[in-house]
């Protein structure tokens, strides 16, 4: 039994009692990451914030933690921006198993700040003076239900790096692409390589190679750099 499931009762009790302590425009989620990730959200309150429910499964974020390329740093008062243009102060604590090594849930707190942004904003006007500066600081967390919207979203946001439309991308772009994709998790996503395959126009054929011949490249690289280093 995971540890969430086990101490579900209490984790979701704490949940329920932060909800209750900031209101409706505060959602409070309960992910168990031992589940498949598209199903890790085991219990949420106010979910009309991000418009998610129980068995929706982990963003964007949570998949580039689970793809073992972002350290798992529990993160406090930060910034986020859905994709229906809410900003919300988000804070995300990482729930470990009992033998403190693995990750086995977590617990996301998301803010509706927005009105309270607006009226800043309108405050600021009145009170201080113009300025060119700016200091934005924000993530860009896509939240959805359905972990292959998020998928699309992310290949979107991925497309936009590149300043082109599909059919404009070379091969070596396309390599690129696909396994910057990987390394935030994508492929943790049930059949998310025909989908990309798909967006690339492309079998899922070529897009497991590119992924093996970057994954190549990088080894040949390192042990380049290794023999460099040892005079060898």
């Amino acid at each position: 039994m995971s540890y969430v499931k086990e101490n579900f009762k209490l984790l979701s009790e704490i949940c329920y009692c932060i909800a209750k302590q900031f209101g409706s425009n505060c959602e409070v989620v309960l992910h168990d990451l031992t589940r498949p990730y598209d199903n890790t959200i085991v219990a949420i309150y106010n979910g009309h914030v991000t418009g998610r429910k129980v068995g929706d499964g982990v963003t964007n974020a949570g998949l580039e933690l689970l793809r073992g390329m972002k350290i798992p740093e529990d993160q406090t008062n930060y910034i986020n921006t859905t994709q229906d243009g809410k900003i919300l102060r988000s804070t995300s604590k990482y729930i470990y198993s009992k033998d403190n090594k693995n990750i086995a849930g977590s617990i996301c707190i998301n803010f509706d700040i927005t009105d309270l942004v607006k009226l800043q904003n309108e405050l600021s006007f009145f009170t201080h003076q113009d300025s060119d500066k700016s200091d934005k600081n924000e993530n860009f967390e896509i939240f959805s239900g359905n972990v292959h919207l998020i998928l699309n979203e992310m290949m979107k946001k991925e497309l936009e790096k590149f300043g082109k439309n599909v059919a404009e991308l070379t091969k070596e772009e396309k390599i690129i692409f696909v396994n910057d994709l990987d390394k935030q998790g994508a492929f943790l996503v049930k059949k998310s390589a025909g989908m990309v395959a798909d967006f690339l126009a492309l079998s899922r054929f070529t897009i497991y190679n590119y992924i093996n011949k970057y994954k190549g490249e990088q080894k040949k690289n390192e042990r380049s750099i290794d023999k460099k280093r040892t005079g060898r």
